[in-house]
């Protein structure tokens, strides 16, 4: 019976050890994912979520890696928290590229001032409206059970205890921050065309009529038409936003634009 008992207990503590050390990796990502990693979210949220996660990825990892001594489990969890911070990273960039969009969209269509303090982060209303409806869309697409497989999936990319080398998180990371900026031009890219068109219509008048104070006349038109566009445009480029954000999960280690 005290056998049994102590191999139990032996058990017990090994599991222990190996959902602290899948923690480190969980908690990392999951302070910067999108939605539950947000500065509004209090702390304790967070670290609710993350032992959340803990419990749905730990028994899908291989328990192999259990450290012998504390300064090996002190090196394998720095290893995870910088693993799960490198792919939280490349999930943060979307919201980024989001916030980036709203801010050319806004500047480019004289919204820039627009309630700009309404969020925590200081971007225009209009990408704010944008990365509150992007994100919501995602959650209610299953961002959580997404995130969950991404996360057992890079156990297969980054072992537990296994740092990944600089020159590859260098090509990694300077695709996905390239990709980042793509994405948010392309989702600006309405904006940008009518500021264009509006500058151009403006030089125009301007060039003709010289007398005519033509930017208060068409101050009201570059308004209402960058609320215009933004009505055409929030569904497809949210769509899309979503489309790059699921392909990013399924393959989060392609480099390729």
């Amino acid at each position: 019976m005290s056998g049994a008992l102590l191999a139990w207990i032996d058990t017990l503590a090994d599991e222990f050890l190996a959902g602290f050390v899948v923690f480190f990796r969980v908690g990392a990502f999951a302070y910067l994912l999108p939605g539950f990693g947000e500065q509004s979210v209090p702390n304790r949220i967070k670290l609710g979520i993350a032992i959340a996660f803990t419990f749905i990825i730990a028994p899908a990892v291989n328990t192999d890696f259990l450290a012998n001594s504390v300064g090996a489990l002190a090196l394998v969890s720095i290893s995870e928290i910088l693993t799960g911070l490198i792919f939280g990273l490349g999930l943060r960039l979307f919201v980024l590229a989001l916030q980036t969009a709203g801010t050319i969209a806004a500047q480019s269509t004289s919204l820039s001032q627009l309630f700009g303090g309404a969020s925590v982060d200081p971007i225009p209303a209009l990408g704010y409206i944008l990365v509150v409806a992007a994100v919501c869309l995602a959650m209610m697409l299953g961002l959580h059970v997404k995130a969950a497989q991404l996360l057992i999936l890079t156990y297969e990319f980054l072992p537990v205890g296994q740092f990944a080398t600089g020159a590859d998180v260098a090509e990694w990371g300077t695709a996905q921050v390239g990709r980042a900026f793509v994405l948010a031009f392309t989702l600006a890219a309405p904006f940008v065309i009518l500021s264009l068109l509006y500058n151009l219509a403006l030089g125009a008048i301007n060039k003709a009529m010289p007398q005519l104070m033509v930017a208060f006349v068409g101050a009201p038109f570059i308004t209402f038409g960058g609320l215009f566009v933004l009505f055409l445009t929030a569904p497809l480029m949210i769509t899309v936003w979503v489309e790059a954000l699921d392909m990013y999960l399924a393959r989060p280690m392609d480099i390729n634009p």
